[in-house]
């Protein structure tokens, strides 16, 4: 078994790096297939037999976009408890943990009804009550099995187990031997899972909110600036959630997430490597056909009405000063989609970009310069962003201009026919690039399938980017990069406070 564990990491970077296929939509229609089971599941396989090893993704159409309100933070959440395992994994005895569970959730109410009491909690009440819930948290941790799941994926040579949340999406990720398709079937999580440890997570993401928001300027500046630019899209939500929503939720608000918004309907699996359709796809049936079709999520948001004022956000913060100014554009299904993947890359790509020659190279006032669209996601309207961070004696204006003059450029001026030509280039060139690796084109293929409905959206991206012209992009940044549509976010450098007489501060 230690041969094993030490064998498939090489075979992985062998496959990674190994003379990569064709890599154009007719060679990868040769050996895509996609099924939906009868309960609204969609699978694809890529058969890449390179290596007897297979990754996959498992992409959840629903991420912190999702999260109700008073409750932000759930669909975070899912992401922690994905490790815990479900009934039969991670449990010494699942009849005794689900009554001890339930009575977690019922000593939690309890508690938590005290604490959110108008006008204040009884002091004595609340201690009396607060102790009875962790007394029977302390009951149902005797029944845990800890990291079981992972353990099982470790010794049966899998490797990568990783999931992410942002969000328009939640996805779980890692990488077994070919021989391994039934195990990793049987290891899926949304048949029954358990929120088990659910609590003690809570407090690991409590803590995440605290280093990565609270105490980061950075944190804080971008989670300002999110809800000042989305005043009504699901975006001005933290996907860390606010720290008054974790502090409150339970682990039932976050079954009825899952029940709400992990149903087949919303889950597409992508399999790469040496995988075989007609051999494991009945595998799969098998095991993912059981959960239960339940019912889609609802999914209408409030539309974000189109922005009228410039929006500003100013941090003063004794750390480094920062810039940053977006726009908003819509959601990616508007048809220059493309168009503003050709400004990225004019501006963004490398140590060629306009941004980086400008205000790194050329004018010598920044240490990162760039301008990208997406943010925070690309489900809904969103934000094409411009950022750099000055260098020391230089100020956050003076990039602030230095960018304004490349964004002006790009409303006056066409750009040149060899800059168009290279945009087209590195873009094609970019995605065989991400094609190469199994795990990266698993992810990719199912976000494309889930978000399309049609994993060759792939490629047809490339042919709209081949169709976007000179005339095409001083358009959309005439349309778009306008003072009434932007919102500025600045972190302003302050002295940090000194200590006064007496040493008190």
């Amino acid at each position: 078994m230690k041969r094993l564990k030490t064998f498939v990491p090489l075979l992985l970077l062998l496959c990674l790096w190994a003379p990569v296929q064709a890599q154009d939509l007719a060679s990868f229609e040769k050996r895509v297939t996609v099924k939906k089971l009868p309960n609204g599941l969609t699978v694809i396989f890529c058969r890449r037999p390179d290596a007897p090893v297979f990754s996959f993704t498992t992409f959840v159409d629903s991420g912190s976009s999702q999260d109700p309100l008073g409750k932000t933070g759930l669909a975070h959440m899912m992401e922690h408890m994905a490790f815990k395992g479900f009934d039969t994994v991670g449990t010494k005895n699942i009849a005794a943990e689900k009554a001890a569970l339930a009575r977690v959730e019922t000593a939690y109410a309890a508690y938590d009804a005290e604490r959110q009491k108008p006008g204040g909690p009884d002091k004595n009440k609340l201690a009396a009550l607060e102790k009875t819930w962790k007394d029977a948290i302390a009951e149902a941790d005797k029944f845990v099995k800890v990291n079981e799941f992972g353990d099982i994926i470790e010794r049966q040579g899998g490797v990568g187990l990783n999931a992410s949340t942002d969000y328009d999406e939640t996805v779980y990720v890692y990488s077994m031997p070919a021989n391994r398709v039934e195990l990793w079937a049987f290891l899926n999580r949304f048949l029954h899972p358990v929120m088990r440890e659910f609590y003690k997570e809570r407090d690991v993401v409590i803590e995440e909110r605290r280093m990565r928001t609270d105490s980061s300027p950075f944190g804080r500046l971008f989670e300002q600036f999110n809800s000042m630019a989305f005043d009504a899209n699901p975006y001005h939500r933290p996907t860390i959630g606010y720290m008054s929503d974790l502090q409150h939720f339970s682990a039932t608000d976050a079954l009825t997430f899952f029940k709400q918004n992990y149903v087949p309907s919303n889950l597409t699996v992508a399999l790469v490597g040496d995988v075989d359709p007609a051999r494991d796809f009945p595998i799969v049936e098998k095991y993912f056909g059981r959960i239960p079709a339940g019912h889609p999520p609802e999914t209408y948001e409030s539309t974000q009405p189109p922005q009228n004022s410039e929006r500003s956000v100013l941090l003063k913060d004794p750390s480094q000063p920062v810039y940053l100014e977006g726009y908003q554009r819509p959601s990616y299904r508007d048809p220059d989609d493309a168009v503003y993947d050709a400004i990225t890359d004019l501006l963004s790509s490398g140590r060629t970009s306009r941004l980086y020659r400008s205000l790194v190279r050329d004018k010598k006032i920044a240490l990162q310069s760039g301008g990208f669209s997406g943010w925070p996601g690309t489900k809904y309207p969103h934000l094409f962003i411009f950022y750099a961070i000055p260098l020391p004696g230089h100020a956050n204006k003076e990039v602030a201009d230095a960018i304004h003059v490349e964004i002006d450029r790009l409303r006056s001026e066409d750009i040149s026919d060899d800059e168009l030509k290279m945009v087209k280039t590195r873009i094609r060139a970019d995605l065989i690039r991400s094609l190469k690796d199994n795990s990266g084109l698993a992810n990719m293929l199912a976000e494309a399938q889930s978000r399309y409905g049609d994993w060759r959206e792939l490629f047809y991206s490339i042919e709209r980017v081949d169709k976007v012209t000179k005339a095409d992009i001083r358009r959309v940044a005439n349309a778009v990069f306008v003072d009434t549509n932007r919102t500025v976010g600045t972190i302003e450098t302050t002295k940090p406070a000194t200590a006064g007489k007496g040493g008190q501060q």
